[in-house]
């Protein structure tokens, strides 16, 4: 019983050309280097989510005369200053 899997990757020509020279000055092979590389990325912990503070506004009146919070297009014409 084998302990590899054939499989189809498909690269950028770019990407594959730049893969090819690194593993030929590393002295390996294309598919060594992508099994490193695939270690590495799996090794890796999961890019953890940056959790951003809002500021709170405490002021008071509510929306300005005309201001629409549930139609988007006109708060953004507003927000650019187009009416």
């Amino acid at each position: 019983m084998s302990r590899h899997m054939r499989t189809t990757v498909r690269l950028p020509p770019a990407i594959m050309e730049r893969a090819r020279r690194e593993a030929a000055r590393r002295g390996t092979t294309f598919t060594a280097l992508i099994e490193q590389g695939l270690q590495l990325a799996l090794a890796a912990p999961p890019p953890q989510s940056r959790r951003v503070r809002l500021p709170i506004s405490r002021a008071r009146g509510g929306t300005l005369p005309g201001v629409d919070l549930d139609n988007t297009a006109a708060l953004l014409d507003i927000m650019d200053g187009r009416t």
